[in-house]
């Protein structure tokens, strides 16, 4: 796969510092040829009250890393993606300290794109698999 947006981890992590994902510590750590990693801290801002990671935490991870891929796939200046739908699974809790996640393409169309992405906890253990379907749109339709 050929990403034809090239932005280094730093303007990316920096375009997420005034939204969900910078509030909620998201970070993008590596892009590869055909995925996307990240990480996440397990703590007061992504727990539920009974102190495990929050399920929507995990959500908000996917489609994070899911549309970042997606932006990283199409022409920034002519074109935007958005999350139509998402779904997951919680396998697992985790309590503390991060959960890393990796997301790559189901397909990856003109339109649509749908990623896989797997949240695991330090210990390499699954806590929650996703997929997420975005599209793509242009930007004089938006």
């Amino acid at each position: 796969m050929i990403w034809k947006t090239k932005p280094s981890m730093t303007y990316i992590n920096t375009l997420n510092k005034d939204s969900m994902a910078g509030f909620l510590g998201i970070e993008i750590t590596e892009f590869g040829d055909d995925y996307v990693k990240a990480k996440m801290p397990v703590n007061e801002r992504t727990k539920q009250p009974m102190g495990l990671l929050h399920g929507g935490a995990s959500v908000v991870l996917s489609e994070t890393i899911g549309s970042i891929a997606s932006f990283l796939m199409i022409d920034a200046d002519k074109q935007s993606v958005v999350g139509i739908e998402v779904n997951a699974n919680h396998i697992r809790g985790a309590k503390s300290g991060y959960v890393y996640s990796i997301t790559k393409p189901i397909k990856t169309g003109r339109t649509i794109h749908i990623w896989q992405t797997d949240i695991y906890d330090e210990l390499e253990r699954m806590i929650c698999t996703s997929r997420l379907t975005v599209m793509v749109v242009d930007n004089d339709i938006k």
